[in-house]
Parts: structure tokens; C-alpha cells; sequence
């Protein structure tokens, strides 16, 4: 494998099938998929461990597309041409994956649907995406089998063998039309923190040119294996997971559960090289090494930080990666010794924890974007990164600028590229709100770049405070401060009125405390937050206020019984009332 960026050319594997598997500026997504199985179609594409009892089961490059191929003649033959919309909801799963790319191989549009989703939210966005197919996990099946629909049902569980994925089959032949780079690929519904969800559609182009741009921060070859965790219908994981394996040749692993001993098993048994995940996971996972080392004795995790510490200077000055042999037994035995990068995104991370995995050995770096920009346009390099930063945007491939900044150089993060998407499906008006006049799109994102062009997020332009003397304070960045705070679960900060007459605004958090500390203090949750727990979470707001500027303190907590709703990517849905 190489290991330098300096002469790294990602787009490299496409240029000798330039012209003969494809010939747009990038390949659609069916040609990726060819391009990959013409490179190595014995090589391992789709694994799980849903086989028979638990068994491991894996499907080549090869047998994807023959599956993919099947299934896109059987929805021709039932109906479906370029532009019509086909749904998919579920677990991760190969299906899951055929499904997609057979849908997106006749020009059709693929629409991936929230598993988590209660069924009456599922319908409202089926309504308007208005499928002539819906591909549903067993769980679901029966809710739409079960009553007239305006669309077929089929499912991706063989528990259906009639309607099961894997064996829809049709000996007609049926006219196909090969989509274009510029055709709509898929409509991303997002999770939406604070607004209605809305429809993004992203193009061929879009999606495959933002993989292999991507690879302009990071080495990425067919010998990697992905670890598809998170749920795949979100932007972050599709593309950083399930189109990059696709676009680069390498293998996926399909998490079913972010239960530990699930998550263990697909860790070892799999043997994953890259692990994608959100700061509430790595956070999880850091809490869960550190307890384990504690437990040893404190002389010797004493012993260990000060290795970290030497490990991480190493690293940083010298670009060497002693951790991973230093630390091998620990790695191993929380299953992450196979772990080449580690990627976190979906919203800011402890600089604590960021440190803590590349001083353990594992690459850890930060990625940035949105669903509106396929999604990535932002990535820490491994062998430069900055743990303040979400990482360097990719100039020569895209532009970033920051809109209005003030004093601090802090201002709205706008782009242009590839990669931005190609509007809202059926909302003109909103999709024009998202850009300026001049044709950049507004993220809505706050942050600002230093000299390298990396990126810094203060936060969302809609969630910023003004205090009364006019300092503006962005309450993901003081969140973060908390995220090893082990007593509290969920944090949420947001301005209140201080004092009616003046309007001043000032810091309120929002807590719901965490079960760790009702376990240590033998107390049972009742809907009430006992006296104790309130002492440990002030204890705890007090410590990191000492940290804070004056203008920045938390002045008021609200002690909450139950845990505010999370997007799908862990964010809390910011819906509460000022």
C-alpha cells in the first residue's frame, strides 16, 4: 500500500477504462460498479454475518453485479424507467446494496428511508417521493403488505421468500435506459435538526466525483475493509462507506447493531481496516479502554498516559505511529487492532478523544459536510492533521470561502464543487434560499480557515447566542466540552432570558443525567432528578465553566427526566422552545 500523499492519484484505477466502461468526465454509478468487477471481480464486496446460525456470508464484486443486474431487468420488466423513484428501508444488508444499485442502473432514482422512523413519518416522505417500488425489512413488511398501497412491496429479508429480494426474477426483456453523470441518482431525506425534512437529490456526478475527491486527504485502496455501522440511508455513511468501497474496490462489512458484543464480533471477525462513526461511538468506545485500563491499577494507567503522551509527540512531530505496536494488547483486546483510519463526523468531537486514538495508534482524524454536498468536503490528512480542525477542504477540486466574516474571521462556510447538490425535490424556493447570487451554497455552518485552508467550526449559524454584551457564543462548541463528562448523558445548550427588562440573554443546559451515575449512586430513575445527581451534574457544569469565558458560562441548568429526541446521526433534534 502506499503511504504518501505526495504522489497519490486517486482517480488513477479509472483512466484505463476511460472511453471503454465509461466516457462522461465520471463514471455513473452502475459503471463504477462494472469498473470494480473488471479490476478484481473475485475480490470480496458485500459481507455480513447473517448467514445460516450467525455464519459469515460475503458476496464478490463478481456476484454483486450479477445480482444487480438480475434485479434491475425484473424492475424494468415490472414498470420502472429512468426518473421513476424506488424506495429502500432497512437494516444494512447486501440487500440493501442491490437494491440501490439496481434501482440506479435503470436511471432511476433510489429513495433510502430512515429505518428508525415510525411508519406514519416513513409514509409522509413515501407521499412525496411517490415509489413505484418500496424493497422493506421484516420488521416492516407486514404494516405495508398488509393495506392497499400506491406502490409495490417486496422484502429484503428472506423471511418473505415469495417477495424476497434475491429471488424476484423475470425471463422478459424490457427496454433499460443507462442513466447519465448529471441524472439524479438518489433523494436523500434529511434528518433535519430543526426544520422539516427535506428531499435532496444528488447526481451520479455528485456522488462518485465526492468519493475519489475525498482521496485527495487519504490513501484508500481495494485492500481496505469498511465498517458500515452507522445507518446507510444517511449521507455519511452511503457515501464515506458504501460508495467509496464501490468507487476504490474494497470491501463492506454491514453492522446490523451498535451493541457491544455485536459490534465486537464484526470488529474481529471482519477484520476492519476503516471505522466511520459519530463522537458519541468513539467516545463509547475511548470510555470503555480507559475503564478497562483503570481497572489494572492506577500506578499502571498512570504508567500508560505517559506512554500516550510520548506516543502522540512522536507521532505529531515526526509522522512515525509508535502506538500501534506500544499498545498492541490493548488495541487487540478492544478489537481494533486491524484499524488502519478512523473517521469521525456527523458533529464536533472531543479534542480529548481525538488525541486519545492517534496516541493509541490508530489514524484518527475528523471529516466535515452535509447531506447538500454528497456529503464530504472537508478531511483531516492522516500525515498532517490538526485535532482543532475538521480538516482541509479540497482545493483544485472545490471552493470554500467564509460569507461576512466578523472581527474573528468567523462567518458562514459556503462552497462550490462537484459535489453540491442539484436542489430539494418539488421545493424551487428552498433550494434558491441555499445560495447566494453569485451561485455558492450556504451551509448554514459558522467557522472559519487559517492559512492551510483547514476549516474550524464554531457551529450553526441559526443556534448562535448574542449575549447582552454582544459576544456571539456557539453552543456546540461548549457541548463538546463535555463529552467525557461521565455523569451527563445528553447536553444541550441554549440562550434564555436572564433578565426580562433588559433582555439579556444568558446560558442554559439542558441535562438528562446519565444512568452511569444513578448506578453509582444506587438510585433508580423515577421521574424525578434526586438531590445527588443534581450535585454531580453541577459539579460537573462548574468544572467546565472554570474553563469557559465569562460570557460563555452556563448560568442555568435544567435537569430533564427524559433524553430529548437524536437525529440519526446522534445530534439532538434542537425542537424545544427558547
Amino acid at each position: 500500500m502506499q503511504n504518501s500523499l505526495k504522489d497519490w492519484k486517486p482517480t488513477a484505477i479509472l483512466e484505463p477504462y476511460k472511453e471503454s466502461l465509461f466516457t462522461g468526465a465520471w463514471p455513473t454509478l452502475p459503471e463504477m460498479l462494472r469498473i470494480s468487477t473488471a479490476r478484481n471481480a473475485k475480490h470480496p464486496f458485500f459481507t455480513d454475518f447473517d448467514g445460516e446460525g450467525g455464519s459469515k456470508r460475503t458476496l464478490s464484486f463478481a456476484e454483486v453485479q450479477e445480482k444487480t443486474e438480475t434485479l434491475a431487468r425484473w424492475m424494468a420488466a415490472e414498470g420502472v424507467t429512468h426518473g421513476d423513484r424506488v424506495a429502500v428501508t432497512g437494516k444494512n444488508s447486501p440487500e440493501w446494496g442491490v437494491v440501490f444499485l439496481a434501482a440506479v442502473s435503470l436511471g432511476a432514482i433510489i429513495c433510502p428511508l430512515d429505518y428508525a422512523l415510525h411508519t406514519e413519518e416513513q409514509e409522509n416522505l413515501l407521499a412525496t417521493a411517490a415509489p413505484k417500488l418500496l424493497f422493506v425489512d421484516e420488521e416492516k413488511y407486514g404494516h405495508y403488505a398488509e393495506k392497499k398501497q400506491p406502490f409495490a412491496v417486496y422484502s429484503l429479508s428472506s423471511k418473505h421468500p415469495d417477495v424476497y429480494v434475491f429471488n424476484l426474477h423475470t425471463q422478459k426483456e424490457a427496454p433499460i435506459t443507462s442513466p447519465v453523470p448529471e441524472d439524479t441518482a438518489a433523494i436523500l431525506f434529511t434528518s433535519g435538526t430543526t426544520s422539516t425534512p427535506k428531499g435532496v437529490m444528488l447526481s451520479h456526478r455528485n456522488l462518485v466525483s465526492d468519493a475519489f475527491i475525498a482521496q485527495t486527504n487519504m490513501i484508500i485502496t481495494c485492500d481496505d475493509v469498511f465498517y458500515a455501522l452507522l445507518p446507510i440511508h444517511h449521507a455519511y455513511t452511503m457515501q464515506a462507506v458504501f460508495i467509496e468501497s464501490l468507487c476504490v474496490g474494497a470491501e463492506i462489512v454491514f453492522g446490523k447493531s451498535m451493541a457491544v458484543s455485536r459490534m465486537m464480533r464484526d470488529l474481529k471477525e471482519g477484520g476492519i481496516t476503516m471505522m466511520l462513526g459519530v463522537p458519541l461511538l468513539f467516545n463509547k468506545l475511548a470510555d470503555g479502554i480507559i475503564k478497562g485500563l483503570k481497572s489494572k491499577g492506577m500506578v499502571v494507567y498512570a504508567v500508560i498516559r505517559i506512554l500516550m503522551e510520548v506516543s502522540y509527540l512522536i507521532k505529531k512531530l515526526f509522522g512515525v505511529n509508535p502506538g500501534k505496536q506500544m499498545f498492541k494488547a490493548v488495541l487487540q483486546q478492544a478489537n481494533l487492532y486491524t484499524v488502519r483510519i478512523a473517521i469521525s463526523g456527523g458533529g464536533p468531537l472531543s479534542q480529548q478523544v481525538f488525541k486519545f486514538f492517534n496516541a493509541m495508534g490508530i489514524n484518527f482524524v475528523q471529516g466535515y459536510g452535509l447531506t447538500e454536498t454528497s456529503p464530504i468536503i472537508a478531511l483531516n490528512p492522516v500525515e498532517h492533521f490538526k485535532i482543532e480542525s475538521v480538516g482541509s477542504y479540497f482545493a483544485g477540486w472545490m471552493e470554500m470561502k467564509i460569507l461576512d466574516p466578523n472581527e474573528d474571521g468567523i462567518g458562514e462556510i459556503c462552497v462550490k464543487g462537484p459535489m453540491v447538490m442539484q436542489g430539494y425535490y418539488k421545493m424551487p424556493e428552498e433550494t434558491a434560499k441555499m445560495f447566494t447570487d453569485d451561485g455558492w451554497f450556504k451551509t448554514g455552518d459558522l467557522g472559519w480557515l487559517d492559512s492551510e485552508n483547514y476549516l474550524m467550526l464554531s457551529g450553526r449559524a441559526k443556534n448562535m447566542i448574542v449575549t447582552e454584551g454582544g459576544k456571539n457564543v456557539y453552543p456546540e462548541e461548549i457541548e463538546d466540552m463535555f463529552q467525557l463528562e461521565g455523569d451527563i448523558q445528553q447536553i444541550t445548550v441554549q440562550g434564555y432570558i436572564a433578565d426580562e427588562e433588559k433582555h439579556s440573554e444568558e446560558l442554559e443546559a439542558l441535562v438528562y443525567p446519565s444512568d452511569a451515575v444513578y448506578e453509582r449512586m444506587k438510585l433508580v430513575r423515577d421521574g424525578t432528578t434526586p438531590g445527588p445527581v443534581q450535585d454531580a451534574v453541577r459539579a460537573a457544569v462548574s468544572k467546565v465553566n472554570k474553563r469557559l469565558q465569562p460570557y460563555q458560562r452556563i448560568t442555568k441548568i435544567t435537569f430533564l427526566t427524559e433524553p430529548l429526541a437524536m437525529t440519526t446521526t446522534l445530534k439532538v433534534k434542537r425542537t424545544y422552545n427558547k
